[in-house]
């Protein structure tokens, strides 16, 4: 069994040491994770009323005609 990291520096030069397959598995992780960090934190924020103010921005250049459609 392997010891416990308890570094930056630690975790950084056992990932040096990983097979590339493996790097490219923690990438995709990583990337997973920070993903679902985004989706807590904006959630969070809505529930919060943190983004009420951007939502009615929105709406107003929606009602103005200052959007145009994605293509």
């Amino acid at each position: 069994m392997m010891p416990a990291m308890q570094t930056l520096v630690e975790i950084e030069r056992a990932i040096e040491q990983l097979p590339s397959e493996e790097v490219q598995k923690l990438a995709l992780w990583l990337r997973e994770r920070a993903a679902d960090a985004w989706d807590a934190e904006i959630e969070r924020d809505a529930r919060g009323g943190r983004l009420d103010a951007l939502i009615a921005e929105a709406d107003e250049a929606i009602a103005c005609g200052r959007v145009a459609e994605m293509p």
